[in-house]
């Protein structure tokens, strides 16, 4: 489970006193633990992925704030939390094998976009993110 993976990479990140590393994990870490006493059993995969996306999400929006700022310090420490978040995702598919999945699975020109992500969430759950998604099916369906 993604859990121990954290776990492991904190005890680790504590002993070579990476603060950001340190950090970033125990953030996670915390994330995971609080939706796990939430639903009151152990978390699936695929919501597991889906609490690391939410943070690759916020680093994210953090990121796009220092770049707004001009904060060369905080691009940095966020571009580094970032890395270390996205090594917990699974390998990240490219647009066109993207396009390949969903143009399998029948989303074509003409289908609303609403129908279209329906179909796209599940197939595409952890494996692309939906930023990704939601442009490779507008790409589809116009």
């Amino acid at each position: 489970m993604l859990k121990e993976k954290v776990f492991a990479q904190l005890k680790t990140a504590m002993k070579e006193k990476d603060a950001l590393a340190k950090g970033v994990l125990t953030l996670l870490k915390s994330a995971l633990d609080k939706e796990e006493k939430e639903k009151g059993a152990q978390l699936t995969e695929e919501e597991e992925i889906a609490i690391v996306n939410r943070e690759i999400k916020q680093t994210n929006q953090a990121l796009d704030g220092a770049k707004q700022a001009n904060r060369e310090d905080l691009i940095e420490k966020e571009e580094n939390k970032l890395a270390i978040l996205k090594g917990f995702l699974p390998k990240q598919l490219s647009e066109e094998e993207i396009v390949a999945v969903l143009t399998e699975a029948g989303v074509t020109k003409g289908m609303n976009m609403g129908e279209a992500m329906k179909i796209a969430k599940p197939l595409l759950a952890g494996k692309a993110d939906g930023a990704t998604m939601s442009k490779v099916v507008k790409s589809l369906i116009s």
